[in-house]
């Protein structure tokens, strides 16, 4: 499990960045944070260490009671902001939009306190490598071909209508049944995916912008988690 401490943000799109020796890095752009810090979990009342980290925003009308609840009662109040339409000025109230629950150590926890505001800085820094933990792009129910990379069937020596099945799926007599896990057609994305050992390669801190080398799961405007990577890889 990783236990880093993280931060959530907004997947807004890819890019290129030239480095000073002048070979160009693919990047995804993620504006990260700010979050704020909404509650904490203890060892000694929940059994675990977390925090609970809060991220966007929303109108109250669009949010449901029980939420706004649970906001108030751990004293993160509704922002208000002022809203012009048909010349009639009126004010909104907004609360945050996105919640979520991270585990981590002891350590980091101690570092942070209920209500206070955590940004890129506290979490990032350029050069490290990090996890990012998305949900992928659905594409429905898609074939074995798509889905599972299958090679298909030759196109040659007669074959007829039978190019992009995925073959037999039984086992003979023994066991004599379909097992499970077998690769077939299926719903293909929309499942949650983290890509692990990505390099941060620059921070705009005055404009909440990281942007991270390779791609991340998801389409352009979904919610990401980016915390520090948790493997040893050849990378890290």
């Amino acid at each position: 499990m990783n236990t880093n401490l993280g931060i959530l943000g907004q997947k807004l799109g890819m890019t290129q960045l030239f480095n000073a020796d002048g070979n160009v890095s693919r990047v995804t752009v993620v504006e990260a944070g700010p979050c704020i810090v909404v509650r904490k979990r203890t060892a000694e009342r929940d059994g675990y260490v977390a925090l609970q980290l809060s991220f966007g925003e929303r109108r109250a009308k669009n949010t449901n009671k029980p939420l706004q609840g649970y906001y108030e009662k751990n004293g993160v109040q509704a922002a208000t902001s002022t809203l012009v339409k048909n010349g009639v000025t009126r004010e909104v109230k907004k609360y945050p939009r996105h919640l979520k629950e991270l585990r981590v150590s002891a350590e980091d926890a101690a570092r942070f306190e209920v209500g206070q505001v955590i940004s890129i800085a506290d979490v990032l820094k350029e050069g490290q490598f990090v996890d990012v933990c998305g949900t992928s792009k659905g594409r429905g129910f898609s074939g074995v071909i798509r889905r599972h990379h299958f090679a298909g069937m030759v196109s040659t020596h007669g074959t007829h209508e039978y190019f992009r099945h995925g073959g037999s799926i039984g086992t003979n007599m023994t066991p004599g049944r379909t097992l499970p896990g077998k690769k077939m057609p299926g719903q293909h994305g929309n499942r949650r995916r983290t890509e692990q050992n990505l390099k941060v390669a620059r921070i705009v801190p005055e404009q909440n912008l990281v942007l991270i080398e390779g791609s991340v799961p998801g389409s352009r405007g979904g919610v990401v988690t980016v915390r520090g990577a948790v493997k040893n890889g050849k990378h890290a």
